[in-house]
């Protein structure tokens, strides 16, 4: 997922990009059938050796992350691969680098990153709740190792504030111009977001509360292989809350009946590795609802998108009562075990 502010190119342009800069930096072994696997944000293709090996090769959106921003994602998911948790791994080209540049007319280049095929299956809502203890447990890993890793000098990535999360300018665009959303909610969710932006200034961005977190971390981005959870597609990395992440393992189904159930394994799984404090707890309805107003954001700059006309007219309508939910002290009360 990433932001409104961006230039939309064909997908035949962007699977000849793919197939020629597999062709021109990376090596034989390597080469083989490409195959789109997805195009929500950056187009993923997935590449068929004929050895029988699979590789994914992620063609970057034009305008969203320069270089040094996608090599100070690499950066860090090195350093995570390094402490043993399981993230996925680039393949470096044949000029030495991971990350490579393919022009496409008028100045522009996009850019790309090759990297080893990650197994697994995507959890849906229907999965076991378990799944989410063991992303809690995995979630926490991240947030100790992001409090603790020396970032190069150089190292850079998006920030994630109230602003440019669920202001007019944020990054996925403004939450008004959602799909199916009614404007007779607007006064809504501006009290909802109000209270948001004070609740979130009290808490502060001390390093203990905030840092480098996924950012992005929903179900679509875990690959489950029997016990072990894989957590993938770094692309939104970058500096806010380490809460958020909860918040964004909820993504798009933040109204479901087992909205409690998932966040309290969650919160057993990340309590088995890390601690959270009874402040962290409290602040989570406030991160899960700002993080909904976010995705209000993402679909009207994504409407003509499948997956969101997947989460059909009432989405928009749902995200409202949750609003008012919120307001009455009446959203996702838990307490850690």
């Amino acid at each position: 997922m990433s932001t409104a502010k961006e230039e939309e190119i064909g997908l035949q342009t962007l699977q000849d990009v793919a197939i020629r800069t597999l062709a021109l930096c990376y090596p034989p072994h390597v080469q083989g059938q490409v195959t789109l696997l997805c195009h929500s944000e950056n187009a993923t293709y997935r590449i068929d050796t004929p050895s029988g090996h699979r590789y994914a090769l992620r063609v970057h959106k034009h305008g969203y992350h320069q270089r040094p921003d996608i090599e100070s994602e690499l950066d860090w998911l090195s350093a995570l691969q390094a402490s043993g948790i399981r993230v996925p791994r680039p393949v470096i080209g044949l000029d030495g680098q991971y990350v490579q540049s393919a022009e496409i007319g008028a100045g522009k280049e996009l850019n790309l990153v090759l990297f080893n095929w990650v197994g697994g299956a995507e959890p849906t809502a229907d999965v076991d709740v378990s799944a989410f203890m063991r992303l809690g447990a995995i979630t926490a890993k991240l947030h100790q190792h992001s409090r603790q890793w020396q970032r190069p000098a150089d190292f850079r990535r998006i920030v994630w504030n109230h602003q440019s999360m669920v202001g007019p300018e944020g990054h996925w665009g403004n939450w008004r111009n959602a799909v199916n959303l009614d404007s007779s909610a607007f006064g809504l969710i501006e009290e909802v977001l109000q209270r948001v932006e004070s609740e979130l200034a009290s808490y502060g961005q001390d390093a203990k509360r905030y840092g480098l977190i996924h950012a992005d971390l929903r179900l679509a981005n875990l690959l489950v292989d029997h016990e072990h959870t894989h957590v993938i597609d770094f692309d939104d990395c970058g500096f806010g809350w380490y809460m958020h992440d909860l918040a964004s393992a909820l993504s798009f189904y933040e109204h479901h009946d087992r909205l409690n159930d998932w966040i309290e394994h969650w919160l057993a799984g990340y309590a088995a590795v890390s601690r959270l404090t009874a402040y962290d707890i409290a602040m989570i309805p406030t991160f899960i609802i700002q993080r909904r107003i976010q995705l209000l954001a993402w679909t009207g700059t994504h409407a003509d998108t499948q997956q969101v006309r997947n989460l059909g007219a009432n989405w928009a309508k749902q995200s409202v009562d949750l609003c008012r939910q919120y307001l009455n002290d009446g959203l996702a009360q838990v307490a850690l075990r």
